[in-house]
């Protein structure tokens, strides 16, 4: 019985010992392979210093050799943020080509208790039922897109007492912007805190979640006077907005101040000038974008010519007026064009014209502007043609002094006598 168990005593320590050295094996050769892989990875960096050193392509390994990762693991694209240029403060890109197209709309109102929403819902929500998909295909392709955003995006506040109307968009709805190919928007109007200080707010941070830039106004006045730029290597062309309606000493939309948001006031010339003439030191090209007039008439009215005259004076090269909510006259102040109004673009049901202007720039300045007849009725907005186009720019014709405007909708100034 002693020699029977010795002997098992022996067998369990044999086979004790040749699990040790199986295990310590095992670890052996992962310690190998792990030297390997840093050999093989330091052996890699120094035939990359090397090769910068004497400028020869480096040798090509896959990441399927070096550590076992497939194709698809490896050949993954750059993040957005990191092919894309770091750009200054308030300055966007532009396609890198000879000359760019900035198109502008009027008044565009998103509120779900008014006429174009309930005409939008009603269509399933397809943009194409409510915009004519000619005009969307001049929106979307244009290199820079904006209007009038005349409405608040918020959910919370409560409306402006004593105020006929009040207008708030439910925030989600800011991807129809996008899905109309806006590119930045003015803030500078009569409506932008109709629901209190915390519908601008909302509307800001609305806009800033979307990809949206806004001019006109801010959280203070630095940010409502703000100029945004678009540039490429060739031209830097930038858009400011500001309104100058509710002549009051304490209007229902408040001007911003250095420490309360608002908006960016003119009525009162001089800021805006300033602003004018230290943005033209600054880029090629300036547009000027104004809320002004008096509603519901195709008449200028007594303020506007002399404005236009001081902000063309401090350098504006184009202005785009809004608020009238109806066509107004084109002209030339300066030598600089001047649309006085481009009034409603979707905003209510009521049958009107309208329009979309396209300004067309180049290194040298501006190449051409091109007004676009529209019709709105039925809370749809189409563009109109034939007998209708043709009707729409005899319209303004008879409207506009010094200009030219041809079939297509061109625009030029007239030859003086």
């Amino acid at each position: 019985m002693a020699t029977m168990r010795d002997s098992l005593d022996v067998n369990a320590g044999k086979n004790r010992i040749g699990s040790v050295l199986a295990w310590t094996g095992g670890v052996l050769l992962l310690v190998a392979l792990f030297v390997f892989l840093i050999m093989r990875k330091n052996g890699l960096r120094e035939a990359e210093l090397l090769a910068e050193q004497e400028n020869k392509p480096l040798p090509q390994v896959s990441g399927e050799e070096l550590f076992g990762i497939t194709s698809e693991e490896e050949d993954v694209p750059p993040s957005e943020e990191e092919s894309v240029e770091t750009m200054p403060e308030n300055t966007y890109a532009l396609p890198d080509k000879d000359t760019v197209t900035f198109t502008f709309a009027g008044d565009v109102l998103l509120d779900e208790n008014y006429a174009v929403m309930s005409t939008y819902r009603a269509n399933g929500s397809v943009l194409e039922e409510c915009i004519d998909p000619q005009l969307l295909e001049i929106m979307q392709g244009s290199d820079v897109f904006m209007i009038n955003n005349e409405f608040t995006f918020t959910d919370r506040g409560t409306p402006l007492a004593n105020k006929a109307y009040t207008f708030r968009a439910d925030p989600q709805s800011v991807h129809i912007l996008k899905d109309m190919g806006v590119d930045i928007v003015s803030l500078a109007n009569n409506h932008v805190t109709d629901y209190g200080e915390v519908s601008l707010l909302d509307t800001m941070d609305t806009l800033n979640g979307a990809g949206i830039p806004y001019v006109g106004a801010g959280a203070n006045i630095e940010e409502a006077s703000k100029v945004v730029f678009y540039e490429n290597e060739d031209m830097r062309i930038g858009i400011v907005a500001a309104t100058e309606v509710e002549r009051l000493a304490s209007p229902d939309t408040k001007g911003a101040t250095e420490n309360t948001p608002g908006t960016f006031r003119c009525f009162r010339n001089d800021d805006l000038e300033e602003v004018i003439r230290e943005a033209k030191k600054e880029c090629d090209f300036l547009i000027v974008v104004v809320h002004w007039g008096t509603e519901s008439t195709d008449e200028i009215d007594w303020s506007q010519p002399g404005q236009a005259e001081d902000f063309t004076a401090a350098g504006a090269d184009v202005i785009i007026g809004a608020h009238p909510h109806v066509l107004q006259e084109i002209a030339y102040v300066n030598d600089v064009p001047v649309f006085y109004s481009l009034g409603n673009f979707w905003f209510n049901s009521k049958t009107g014209n309208s329009c979309l202007v396209t300004l067309e720039i180049g290194e040298e300045g501006l190449v051409s502007s091109q007004f676009i007849p529209c019709r709105t009725e039925g809370s749809k907005t189409y563009l109109a043609t034939e007998g209708e186009g043709e009707r729409i720019l005899e319209y303004m014709r008879d409207l506009s002094h010094g200009v030219k405007i041809d079939e297509n909708g061109y625009v030029i100034k007239e030859a003086e006598e």
